[in-house]
């Protein structure tokens, strides 16, 4: 967690919620978040992978992008506000059907990684010419600036950060959200649709960033509070801390931007070949695709890996060492596995390491420790998908 004066940090809607559930209150991406609650990291960890986690998100990026000038022909709209931001993404964004949601990368020139994110297509008929985007903390105000520039003239980008962002995850989710709002639980992953509750209007996905099965939800200021309050008074919700979020990702397998992915890091470095779209290869229309479709076709200098290590964790920044000793690699994300009780780490090395089996090393405090290259994720991702209609 980067330290920041507590001056300079924001708060989230429902801070006061965090504060009064004895939330431990620490800087990240510019906001005052839990970390974790008196429970602790690792029990909280275990609950979302038993029941339910409900994790605020807040600090995140959604927003939506709508055409300035609507044909009123929903699938003419769709393609033109498509047309805006898939030069800047390598994700077919173009052919996502009514409420589906696509995961895809913000590039450079050069391709690497300005950030990743989600960007969706509405489900209702009158939300032609609309995407519901969602970026990460860090990076949102660069990736709005971006947005907005390219939209120029043509669309409008309409920032939701002032709301609260809600990740409900784990095997009990489904039947939480059923009892709230029983027909959000029959989306499928990776789809969203927006749903009444009360007297406002939830926009929620299945979707999640712990591979468990889950919810993402967002919720009105004026409402936050009441739906926080619905969620934790099922017995099967307990709020989590940012703490177990990320050893949840990790054990996933899912990068962070800023450790695993970053803007020199390609997605076929990071192992992300699924989100360039097979629409985007073979028109080669997206950032830093001379370098990509080279990538794809095998001139790779390093790949992303999975990692088990022997004794303590090795933290970001570690080395990783071949098995005689020499320094191939670097651990980008690391830490306990409480799911496995073993220490696991994400890294890159040169693709005659990268297989699963491969003896590797990491250097932890000064000291060599055994390593073992595996496949990701460590953890089975348990999604609900839902047949094609």
């Amino acid at each position: 967690m980067a330290d920041q004066p507590a001056d300079d940090l924001k708060t989230v809607v429902l801070n006061d919620k965090h504060v009064a559930l004895g939330g431990r209150m620490v800087p990240f991406s510019g906001y005052s978040l839990p970390v974790q609650y008196p429970a602790g990291i690792i029990a909280e960890h275990k609950w979302t992978r038993e029941h339910a986690g409900l994790f605020d998100v807040s600090h995140m990026g959604p927003s939506f992008l709508v055409l300035d000038d609507k044909s009123g022909n929903g699938e003419a709209d769709h393609a033109a506000v498509a047309e805006v931001v898939e030069p800047l993404i390598c994700g077919d964004i173009k052919g996502l059907k009514p409420g589906q949601i696509r995961y895809t990368l913000l590039l450079n020139d050069q391709g690497g990684t300005y950030d990743d994110l989600m960007v969706a297509r509405p489900a209702a008929a009158g939300w032609g010419g609309a995407l519901y985007i969602v970026v990460n903390a860090g990076t949102k105000e660069a990736d709005f600036q971006r947005i907005a520039a390219a939209a120029l003239g043509r669309a409008t980008l309409n920032r939701s950060d002032h709301c609260a962002l809600l990740a409900l995850q784990g095997p009990e989710a489904a039947a939480v959200i059923d009892a709230i709002v029983p027909a959000a639980a029959e989306l499928g992953f990776m789809h969203y649709a927006s749903f009444d509750w009360r007297d406002t209007k939830l926009v929620i996905s299945r979707s999640g960033y712990t591979g468990e099965d889950g919810f993402e939800i967002l919720v009105d200021p004026e409402h936050a509070a009441a739906f926080w309050d619905t969620l934790l008074a099922d017995n099967r919700v307990k709020p989590i801390g940012l703490g177990a979020r990320d050893s949840l990702r990790l054990e996933a397998g899912l990068p962070l931007y800023g450790h695993d992915l970053d803007e020199t890091i390609s997605p076929v470095e990071a192992g992300l070949n699924f989100a360039i779209s097979k629409r985007r290869r073979e028109a080669a229309d997206f950032p830093g695709a001379q370098r990509i479709l080279a990538e794809l076709g095998g001139v790779l200098e390093r790949v992303r890996i999975g990692l088990t290590v022997e004794g303590a964790p090795a933290r970001e920044g570690a080395a990783i060492l071949d098995q005689y000793g020499a320094e191939i690699g670097v651990v980008t994300s690391g830490g306990f596995a409480p799911t496995l009780s073993r220490a696991i780490a994400i890294g890159f090395v040169p693709p005659d390491h990268a297989a699963p089996g491969t003896k590797l090393q990491v250097l932890v405090r000064g000291k060599t420790q055994a390593a073992e290259a595996v496949a990701t994720p460590f953890v089975p991702h348990r999604y609900v998908r839902k047949a094609s209609k």
